[in-house]
């Protein structure tokens, strides 16, 4: 292989997004699952476990100073590594099944879902695509803790209750909607009905916020800094409502780096870049690109884009152990004949998506500022 070596893929197995709901039900299940728990959490009646799409461990501790209760939390928390490659639909399906992309199968926020077939968005799911059930098989954590007694819940906004990234990756929670212009104080009644005792429970709850800003302004400005601040007070609120027999788990499903305008490489600018590609997929910073001619496309946009991507082939990626330490025959044919993911700054652009023109902060590829998330811990016991 030429070109600049692969990165190390996620540690799958130890300290990913795939391990965490196995380890919360280590703790609530006992022996009714087959579950280990290699973060070492501490034992509670409850979890209540907080992603924060958008929120990476290093932007975090760069914007600690203006924050309250995060940097109480930073000190016993460490960073986790999200799956291949660094988008919210991976990480989400990847978090429920507790599986590396390569088993479940949602492989980018856009892929083809089968040879021969069409482009399928895993953010906006159509009546047309695949039914998410089938295309998505493998049960969810959700899925099996209710089957053993765990009450296991999802607080969201009533819009993903039946989406079909929800009924592909986080199917089987007992789904409490709130409505959209809820305040904190809604959203925290709403988790403290879900988490009320006696017995074992478990509570999921997403804040989208983070990741809308920072496409949209990026994750140096002052308004993504205000909506961390928010976040910030409203966790420190659910905290303190919360009893001290629950656990509080927070991460995020990727980070995120801005790409100014300038940094662009629009793919129908450059012939090289443009020929012998049959269809286009994932996003900016990790494309998936599909050909009859692997071999040859890789070699051109190795030659245009020199060391600021790694461009590799399908076997190439998978051999790399990015997709997790197997790639079902069934996800293989999902996965691009050819991957670009960025090294450093830059996205590969398409004006074929010119909405995505537009983006500022963006995400996908295996840097450190993609890829580690936050696992931070609040066990309670001393609130």
């Amino acid at each position: 292989m030429s070109g600049y070596p692969l990165p190390e893929p996620p540690s799958y197995g130890r300290a990913t997004l795939a391990e965490l709901l196995p380890a919360v039900a280590h703790h609530l299940a006992g022996d009714r699952l087959e579950a280990s728990d290699p973060f070492g959490l501490p034992p509670a009646r409850a979890y209540v476990l907080l992603l924060v799409d958008g929120l990476g461990w290093r932007q975090l501790n760069r914007h600690l100073s203006s924050l309250a209760y995060f940097p109480y939390l930073i000190g016993d928390g460490r960073p986790i590594s999200a799956a291949v490659p660094s988008t919210t639909a991976v990480s989400l399906t990847t978090l429920g099944t507790g599986l590396p992309p390569g088993e479940h199968g949602i492989v980018g926020y856009s892929f083809r879902s089968a040879p021969g077939q069409g482009v399928l968005n895993a953010l906006q799911w159509g009546s047309d695509d695949p039914v998410p059930e089938e295309f998505q098989p493998h049960p969810t954590w959700f899925e099996r803790l209710n089957d053993v007694g765990v009450r296991a819940s999802s607080v969201g906004r009533a819009l993903f209750a039946d989406s079909g990234l929800t009924r592909a990756g986080l199917r089987g929670a007992h789904y409490v909607a709130i409505p959209d212009h809820a305040g904190a104080r809604e959203r925290i009644d709403r988790v403290l009905a879900a988490t009320s005792g006696p017995g074992p429970a478990f509570v999921y709850l997403y804040e989208g916020d983070l990741d809308h800003t920072g496409h949209g302004h990026g994750v140096d400005s002052p308004a993504w800094r205000g909506v961390l601040e928010r976040i910030d007070a409203d966790l420190s609120a659910l905290r303190d409502a919360l009893p001290a027999d629950t656990c509080v788990l927070v991460t995020g499903d990727h980070g995120m780096v801005d790409v100014p305008a300038r940094d662009h490489i629009i793919i129908e600018d450059d012939e090289r870049l443009a020929t012998g590609i049959d269809m286009i997929a994932g996003e900016g910073r990790f494309r998936q690109l599909y050909s009859a001619e692997p071999a040859a496309v890789v070699e051109r946009w190795r030659a245009v884009l020199g060391e600021r991507a790694w461009v590799c082939t399908r076997e190439e990626g998978i051999a790399a152990g990015w997709f997790g330490p197997e790639v079902t025959e069934r996800v293989r044919g999902r996965l691009g004949d050819v991957l670009v993911a960025m090294r450093a700054g830059g996205a590969v652009m398409t004006r074929t998506h010119p909405g995505e023109l537009g983006l500022v902060g963006q995400h996908g590829s295996l840097t450190s500022e993609e890829m580690q998330v936050p696992l931070l811990i609040d066990e309670g016991w001393d609130s």
